[in-house]
């Protein structure tokens, strides 16, 4: 079944150069799983991973933004070709200002995808904003876009999906694995 996106949707998808995605909740579906020597875990969807790989191959770089740090993230964001991964971080704005000068960008070639409070402070500053479908009410009332997949099951997946598509890209994707 097609998802119909609105054309201001798209609008904004395509000219984002960076994708920021919060971890827990986002690229995880949220549970942190701590084992008996204290060591967390987090489930991470494969779909989610290809996306993010399938926006690298096309020049768009995607920057992991947690407030809690894991040892668990960094060989994840290895395996999707995640450009940096910013962890420990409050506010997180202090990330995104660094992201800006860095990467030379503006915030509205910014997209971020979050779902819970500590999010807000980037949502409001980036040119589109994506809440996953569980996100909390006040990431979704913040965002351009609400997705229809849940955090850590996909939702990444279709917001790479989303980009790729408003660029002009995907049949280029779909004619790679043909």
């Amino acid at each position: 079944m097609a998802l119909a996106i609105e054309q201001s949707v798209l609008a904004l998808a395509k000219n984002i150069k960076l994708l920021l995605l919060d971890v827990d909740g986002v690229i995880t579906d949220g549970r942190i799983i701590y084992d008996s020597h204290g060591r967390d875990l987090k489930f991470f969807d494969v779909h989610d991973g290809l996306g993010v790989y399938l926006l690298s191959k096309i020049g768009v770089k995607t920057i992991l933004v947690t407030a809690k740090s894991s040892r668990t993230i960094k060989p994840r964001a290895r395996d999707m070709r995640v450009e940096e991964v910013f962890a420990g971080l409050h506010p997180k704005t202090l990330a995104l200002e660094k992201i800006l000068k860095k990467y030379h960008l503006s915030a509205k070639d910014i997209c971020f995808v979050g779902d819970d409070l500590v999010d807000l402070c980037i949502m409001k500053r980036v040119g589109f904003p994506i809440a996953v479908f569980n996100a909390c009410p006040e990431i979704k009332r913040a965002a351009s876009y609400i997705t229809i997949r849940h955090g850590g099951r996909g939702a990444v997946r279709e917001v790479a999906e989303l980009i790729l598509k408003a660029q002009g890209k995907w049949q280029e994707v779909i004619s790679s694995y043909e």
